[in-house]
C-alpha cells in the first residue's frame, strides 16, 4: 500500500523540531551541528530574529494579493537585486525550478523577437542540475534524471564538463543561450574556473547569444561573494537564483539585463505565489544583511577556517577522504567510498552533511555559523570517519 505522502525521497530517520542558528533539535532531544542548512537554503541559519521579525511582522499584516496587483515588499526587494549585482529587473518565483523554467523561456523569446526564431538551442553541461521540471531535467540530461519521463523537452545540446573544444564546435546558428553553474551543487562540487568562466563570457558575447548562470545554490552570499560569478569579475545576460535568498522561505527569482528581458511584455510569464509579501518581506531582510561587505569577509573569513580544519581532517583520514574542494562555505568532501556511508557515520556523530555525485559529501553551512561550531562540526566529522575507519 502505497505511503500517504508520495515516496519518492529516500529520508533519513530523523525528525527536526527545533532549530537555532547552526543547530537542529532531534524530537528525542538530541542536538546536531547543521552543515546541510536545508541544502544550502537556511542562509542565516535556524530561526534568525531579523528573518522571525519580519515574517511576522508581514503574516499579521498581509500575506497574498496575487501580482494582479502592486506589491510594494517585491518592488523593494528587485529594487536591492537590482542595485546590488549587474540586473536590471527581477522576475519573482517560487523555486529554482520555476527560475530554470523562465530562464529557458527569456532566452528563446528574446531570439524569437529579434526576428530569429530558429535559435532556440541551449548549451549546458554534464553534471549540472537545474531542478525537476521537464525543462530542468531535459537541461540536465542525465539519465538518472530523464529516464522513464520522455518525451524530453528539445533544444538542448549537452557537453561535458570543461570540453572547451566541444564548446566552442557546439555553437551554430540555432544556438540560444549556454546555461552553466559557476559551482555545480549537486554534481559533486564542481567550480567553474575563472579563467573559464571569463572565456564562456567571451564566446557568448564573440557570438551573440545568452550567457544564463545558475546561481540557485551557489549564490546568495555562498561562496563569499554575494554572487559566484563576481568572482571572476564578468556578468551573465540572465540568472536564476534561489535557496538562500528565502532563508527558508519558499523564494526565487529571475534577474536579468534590460536587453536579454526585452521579449518578456505582458502577459508572457506569470505566477500566482512569485513575490508575495510574505516572501518579499522574508527576502528584504535576507539581503539586508547578506550583502553587507562585512558580513560577506566574515563568510570569507571563516570559509578559510573550515577549509584549513577540513584538510587536516583528510590528512587524518586518507583511508576515507581524498580531497577538499569548492569555493567559501560551499566545500565538498572527495570520498574514498560512496558519500552516503559518510553522510551515515555523520548522523550517528550528530553532524548533517548532505551527499551529491562524483564521491563527494556536501558541507554547506549556515553562514552565521560561528568559529567555536566549526571546530566543533569537524571534531563530529572527525568521529565519523574514525567509526567508518573502524568498521
Amino acid at each position: 500500500m502505497i505511503a500517504s505522502v508520495l515516496p519518492t525521497y529516500s529520508r533519513a530517520p530523523l525528525s527536526f523540531v527545533k532549530g537555532s542558528g547552526a543547530w537542529l533539535v532531534e524530537a528525542d532531544g538530541r542536538r546536531f551541528l547543521d552543515l546541510g542548512a536545508g541544502i544550502a537554503v537556511n542562509a542565516l541559519g535556524h530561526a534568525h530574529p531579523a528573518l522571525t521579525a519580519a515574517l511576522t511582522e508581514q503574516a499579521g499584516a498581509l500575506w497574498h494579493t496575487s501580482n494582479l496587483y502592486e506589491i510594494p515588499q517585491q518592488q523593494t526587494l528587485a529594487d536591492k537585486l537590482v542595485a546590488h549585482t549587474f540586473a536590471d529587473t527581477v522576475f519573482f518565483t517560487n523555486s529554482g525550478t520555476e527560475s530554470c523554467e523562465l530562464a529557458v523561456k527569456m532566452a528563446r523569446k528574446y531570439f524569437y523577437d529579434k526576428g530569429q526564431p530558429e535559435r532556440v538551442e541551449i548549451i549546458t553541461f554534464s553534471g549540472s542540475f537545474h531542478g525537476r521540471s521537464s525543462a530542468g531535467i531535459a537541461a540536465a540530461g542525465s539519465e538518472k534524471m530523464t529516464k522513464g519521463f520522455g518525451p524530453l523537452l528539445p533544444g538542448f545540446v549537452h557537453l561535458e564538463f570543461g570540453d572547451h573544444e566541444a564548446l566552442t564546435a557546439a555553437i551554430t546558428d540555432k544556438t540560444c543561450a549556454v546555461l552553466v553553474e559557476p559551482v555545480q551543487g549537486e554534481g559533486g562540487i564542481r567550480p567553474l574556473p575563472d579563467v573559464c568562466l571569463k572565456g564562456l563570457r567571451d564566446l557568448c558575447d564573440e557570438h551573440g547569444i545568452l550567457m544564463i548562470l545558475d546561481e540557485v545554490q551557489c549564490g546568495v552570499g555562498r561562496t563569499g561573494k554575494l554572487f559566484a560569478h563576481e568572482w571572476s569579475g564578468i556578468t551573465p545576460d540572465i540568472m536564476m537564483v534561489a535557496k538562500g535568498i528565502g532563508g527558508g522561505f519558499p523564494l526565487g527569482a529571475v534577474l536579468a539585463t534590460e536587453n536579454a528581458a526585452s521579449g518578456m511584455t505582458a502577459g508572457t510569464h506569470g505566477s500566482t505565489y512569485g513575490g508575495n509579501p510574505l516572501g518579499c518581506a522574508v527576502g528584504n531582510a535576507v539581503m539586508d544583511i547578506v550583502a553587507d561587505p562585512e558580513f560577506l569577509a566574515e563568510v570569507n573569513r571563516k570559509a578559510g577556517l573550515l577549509r584549513q580544519k577540513l584538510e587536516g581532517l583528510v590528512a587524518s583520514h586518507p583511508d576515507v577522504f581524498e580531497s577538499v574542494r569548492g569555493s567559501g562555505l560551499m566545500l565538498g568532501l572527495k570520498c574514498k567510498g560512496a558519500p552516503i556511508d559518510v553522510v551515515n557515520a555523520g548522523y550517528e556523530a550528530e553532524v548533517i552533511t548532505v551527499p551529491a555525485a562524483d564521491n563527494v559529501v556536501r558541507l554547506l553551512p549556515p553562514l552565521t555559523i560561528t568559529d567555536e561550531e566549526i571546530s566543533e562540526a569537524v571534531t563530529r566529522l572527525d568521529r565519523a570517519a574514525s567509526s567508518l575507519s573502524a568498521s
